[in-house]
């Protein structure tokens, strides 16, 4: 039986920036994933310099100037409207994103944490007894950190997630958790969450096709749905091409990525070969319910928390921070991991995140309506930098995570 004082079950950006701070703070720590790293994960992929200084990523040594080269687009700009209407091009003096490369950048991030690596090994069962975890019949742990994405088993636990089978990167058919408090109970039915539905594909454009894609590295392109209930993009990475559409509303969502691309491709942005099908995911957005995020032994982060950014979807920052979050809290419990001990973890990301989002305008304003504030909003320069970009996608106005220093000895 191996033991541990903590199982990561997801190696994400929130599970492996959640191991790396507990090992500095002197826990062992298990991180277990289905898939092996690197991993194929498909995903627009930028990343803002505060969660660069919240992970403690020197860009020259990331981006390959002092090793290996990885996928790393300074981003100076931005242009956005509405899928059909006018563009607006916004630039800056200065990166303000970068974009990278998921594959790259999760293996990066799981191979410096320090902790021990299960990889290419799925979560089946977990029992709790003793205020211990025995995960699959063979680990014993003190805690259990959900960071398995939208579909982790852990969160469903908590309630998260509706329906009662575990499925996904971590779960599969027949995956089961047992034991802990007893007293979360389901959502009432009018207490639904906001999730997204998602395609996109990211594929290298070969050499000669490359003259053939107007869209520059250092501009990605954002294109809202009319209806306000979603959003496209288009963002080149190198040779590297990402399209996709995510939308609250799910319904013909193939339909909606399909008219996308007709777009591009007639404002001669797209006009090389698209490979491969689109890959489809989801994941919830921090909007309309409070999420359960403790629970004894458990904590959850990321988007098996439903942390992710209700204007963008970004779930990259609110991945790291909360994984931050939850390894300090986690060390300050100090052995003593009851739900009542790790309940300041939820009050931290009351403080970080604010209450979730009550809805969008989308829930309350005619058809009508909607069609007339995108064309006129979005279709404003001022609107398009201060709000747009500034507000929902760069989050210029929340300051960077501080967090204590790390006792000495620890």
């Amino acid at each position: 039986m191996e033991r541990c004082d903590v199982l990561i079950v997801g190696g994400g950006p929130g599970g492996s920036s959640c191991a790396r701070r507990l090992v500095q703070g002197g826990a062992d720590v298990v991180v277990l994933d289905k898939q092996r790293f690197p991993r194929d994960k498909t995903c627009a992929g930028w990343v803002t310099p505060p969660v660069f200084g919240a992970l403690d990523i020197d860009a020259d040594e990331y981006s390959g100037v002092t090793s290996a080269a990885r996928v790393f687009q300074p981003i100076t700009g931005f242009r956005t409207g509405v899928i059909g209407g006018d563009e607006v091009e916004t630039h800056y003096d200065e990166p303000v994103s970068y974009g990278i490369r998921r594959c790259e950048f999760d293996h990066y991030l799981l191979e410096r944490c320090g902790a021990q690596l299960r990889l290419g090994e799925t979560f089946r069962t977990a029992e709790y007894a003793n205020g211990l975890w025995r995960v699959n019949g063979a680990i014993e742990a003190k805690v259990l950190v959900g960071a398995g994405g939208h579909f982790c088993p852990i969160a469903r636990r908590l309630g998260n997630r509706d329906g009662a089978a575990a499925t996904g990167p971590n779960g599969g058919p027949g995956s089961t958790i047992a034991g802990a408090s007893q007293s979360l109970q389901p959502r009432p039915p009018d207490a639904r969450p906001s999730v997204v539905a998602a395609q996109e594909i990211e594929f290298e454009v070969p050499a000669g096709e490359l003259p053939r894609v107007r869209v520059e590295g250092t501009v990605p392109e954002l294109f809202f749905c009319n209806d306000l209930q979603g959003y496209g993009w288009c963002f080149r990475k190198g040779n590297w091409l990402n399209i996709g559409l995510g939308r609250v509303d799910r319904e013909k969502i193939s339909q909606h990525v399909a008219d996308f691309c007709d777009f591009l491709r007639e404002r001669g942005k797209l006009g090389c070969a698209i490979p491969a099908r689109f890959h489809g995911h989801a994941y919830q957005l921090y909007e309309r319910v409070v999420p359960r995020l403790v629970d004894d032994g458990v904590l959850l982060v990321g988007d098996a928390a439903g942390l992710a950014y209700p204007q963008s979807g970004e779930g990259i920052r609110p991945a790291v921070e909360s994984g931050l979050l939850a390894a300090d809290v986690i060390l300050d419990a100090a052995g003593d991991y009851d739900r009542d001990r790790l309940a300041p973890y939820a009050r931290k990301i009351a403080e970080r995140f604010g209450p979730p989002r009550g809805g969008n305008a989308a829930d309350w304003l005619p058809a009508g309506w909607l069609h007339f504030l995108a064309a006129k909003l979005l279709g404003t320069r001022w609107f398009s930098k201060k709000v747009v970009l500034e507000k929902w996608f760069l989050h210029r106005d929340t300051p960077p995570l501080e967090l204590a220093a790390l006792p000495a000895g620890r």
